[in-house]
């Protein structure tokens, strides 16, 4: 789908459906909704009295043309309560609005840009919002469906603005969200794709791919390469797996950077608790527990765009938590890369024993900043649910910056205490740390292991509750959210 801008009236444009908007409550629409009524003569007004057409966010009414009016079919979006009106809300209503579209089959889409007029809003974060709420309403996964269930497309979509002098803006905002969208998009398709095809083999070689078509440095080191460096909670994870575990690394350096910054995922392609062993309800669909290493996939496609003025280290460790002969058992102690030792007493808190290897690594590659990314703990989602996801870290700048980020693309976060008190929990009687602690408040007992491993870096850990949907939410089809990508590629964006 492509989406572009216009400079024009959307009374003029041919197209197979035109889009705008009304907030709730609203009788008798003005601004580009009022002009295109008057073009109808009305029909929308009227048509808003027939229906009860409210305008609650996400909701919309289509309204039929007459013959020969440039536009098959009107769809009129409703932007909610105007008080709660901002960026999210216009997401979704574009989202809901090119749904709507893809009903219809309507292949040549035009829009207003909601929320420059009547609401007042700066025209680029208009346009941002309304792209990227259609971009991301629009996503589908149908690669293993067949004939008929095939997803019915888009071909395009235009931003249509009267007033020339927004153009230039608005056309800045729709590059931010292209940028924004194919990232968590990507993201969503690494998420959705199933464990006997995303390998850490098949990561590793996605990042190659992002490397060589962004200008990136990627490198690899197989089981035997990490082991030596000594990275030994990653070694034991990857134990029980036939699938040949990946570290893999990017990274990407500017000229005029003074800060470097890592940015590390989890890549647990496929989790079955090992020894620890889950029920098969939690196993189904433990294909997402690479969520992590998928968004920070995602921001580094973006790099190459962005181009930010800082140096960047992207980091995932690669491994499937399966049961083998050579599999680790609850009670083995294992031998970190900082030095650490670790008492595994479950098997099933297999990501932060990675990432923990990760963490350190960045360390030794010197950076100055440390952002992990992890699908870490069902405590998360039990307090925040699917929708909100949790951070916690050393430095309050830092996650304000990312709380800030993500709800600039409808990633929510909220942040938990990073308590030091819990850390006694953590205490091993035979080693110097144990990777579960029993007492409650398991996603900060899960990054205070976490950070034993970063010393004295600014970090930040983000446990991602929010990253698969089991129902069509506003901005996401049943399936992955991609969620994280958005966040770290409106992070960089900063330093563009």
């Amino acid at each position: 789908m492509n989406i572009g801008v216009k400079q024009g009236s959307l009374t003029e444009v041919e197209c197979d459906a035109v889009i705008v908007n009304l907030f709730e409550g609203v009788k008798n629409p003005g601004g580009g909704t009022g002009a295109l009524d008057k073009a109808l003569d009305g029909a929308i007004t009227r048509q808003i009295a027939d229906e009860d057409f409210e305008g609650k966010l996400g909701k919309c009414m289509l309204v039929q043309p007459p013959k020969g009016f440039p536009a098959k079919k009107v769809i009129v979006a409703g932007l909610g309560k105007k008080a709660d009106f901002g960026a999210i809300e216009i997401m979704k209503a574009a989202a809901g609005a090119i749904r709507q579209c893809k009903k219809i089959k309507a292949g040549k889409v035009v829009t207003i840009l909601h929320g420059a007029g009547i609401a007042g809003l700066p025209a680029c974060e208009c346009a941002k919002a309304t792209a990227l709420g259609t971009v991301l309403g629009e996503y589908e996964f149908t690669r293993y469906k067949t004939g008929d269930s095939k997803k019915r497309e888009v071909d395009s979509v235009d931003i249509v603005e009267l007033d020339p002098d927004k153009i230039a803006d608005i056309e800045q905002g729709v590059e931010k969200a292209r940028i924004s969208g194919d990232a968590i998009t990507f993201a969503r398709d690494l998420i959705n794709e199933p464990s006997n095809v995303i390998t850490p083999a098949y990561l590793a070689d996605v990042a190659r791919s992002i490397a060589k078509d962004n200008g990136l440095k990627c490198s690899v080191m197989d089981r035997r390469e990490f082991e030596e460096m000594g990275m030994g909670m990653f070694a034991a994870v990857a134990k029980g797996a036939s699938a040949e575990p990946e570290l893999i690394t990017i990274k990407y350096e500017h000229p005029e950077a003074t800060k470097t910054i890592a940015l590390v995922g989890k890549g647990i392609t496929y989790d079955t608790g090992g020894y620890s062993l889950k029920n098969s309800d939690s196993m189904y669909r433990m294909k997402d527990d690479m969520s992590g290493a998928a968004a920070v996939l995602g921001a580094m496609r973006a790099v190459g765009k962005i181009q930010p003025k800082v140096n960047i280290v992207m980091i995932v460790a690669a491994t499937e938590n399966a049961i083998g002969p050579d599999a680790i058992h609850p009670g083995d102690v294992v031998k970190s890369l900082s030095g650490k030792t670790v008492e595994i007493n479950n098997t099933d808190a297999e990501g932060r024993l990675t990432l923990g290897d990760a963490v350190a690594y960045a360390n030794r590659e010197g950076v100055d900043e440390i952002i992990d990314l992890a699908t870490l703990t069902g405590a998360c989602v039990t307090a925040l649910g699917t929708e909100i996801s949790g951070i916690i870290g050393s430095d309050q700048k830092l996650i304000d910056t990312l709380i800030s980020s993500g709800k600039s693309c409808a990633e929510l976060l909220w942040q938990l205490p990073l308590h030091k008190g819990y850390k006694k929990g953590l205490k091993s009687d035979i080693a110097d740390l144990k990777n579960t602690a029993n007492g409650g408040a398991g996603a900060i007992r899960g990054a205070l292991f976490i950070h034993a491993f970063v010393d004295d870096t600014p970090w930040a850990h983000i446990d991602m509750s929010a990253t698969f949907t089991e129902k069509t939410m506003p901005l996401a089809n049943k399936g992955a959210l991609g969620f994280g990508a958005g966040t770290l590629v409106e992070y960089l964006m900063r330093y563009a």
